[in-house]
């Protein structure tokens, strides 16, 4: 089945970022084909983990089927986040992209220990981060089956 025939995969995707400049470049590159059925942020990892957990007002959210996961957010930081979902039996198995400015060794091992399914650094030119989060839109949507648990 080519391309133009396929229909769109229906998959949601929460971005966990704090810095409104990100969030909306990473918005424009992700959705500018509107392939996600969801697409939400979370300014920080308490806001993400009440978002996953349903608690509050997002008790209507759905389960994201990818986490794009920034390191440096306030209240509770992003190897913390990550820390939390993966400790977590009903959110384990939800993939974490963690896409941050670090490129620390520290940070990169941390975030393997934690079991992130990938560490991808934000580069700085605006042409370079839109053609990185198309690579990782695309490879998300193309190759990977999701668990529906």
């Amino acid at each position: 089945m080519d391309g133009a025939t396929r229909a769109a995969p229906e998959i949601d995707v929460l971005l966990v970022e704090d810095d409104p400049g990100d969030v909306l470049l990473t918005k424009r590159a992700l959705g500018d084909e509107r392939v996600f059925r969801d697409l939400d942020v979370a300014a920080d990892g308490e806001e993400a983990l009440a978002h996953l957990r349903r608690e509050g007002r997002h008790a209507g959210c759905s389960r994201p089927h990818l986490i794009l996961l920034d390191l440096d957010l306030p209240r509770l930081g992003g190897h913390e986040t990550l820390a939390e979902i993966k400790a977590d039996p009903s959110l384990r198995t939800i993939p974490v992209v963690v896409l941050t400015s670090s490129d620390a060794p520290e940070d990169v091992r941390r975030a393997y220990d934690l079991q992130a399914a990938a560490f991808v650094k934000k580069p700085v030119d605006l042409d370079d981060f839109t053609r990185l989060v198309h690579s990782i839109r695309d490879f998300w949507l193309q190759s990977v089956r999701y668990y529906e648990p």
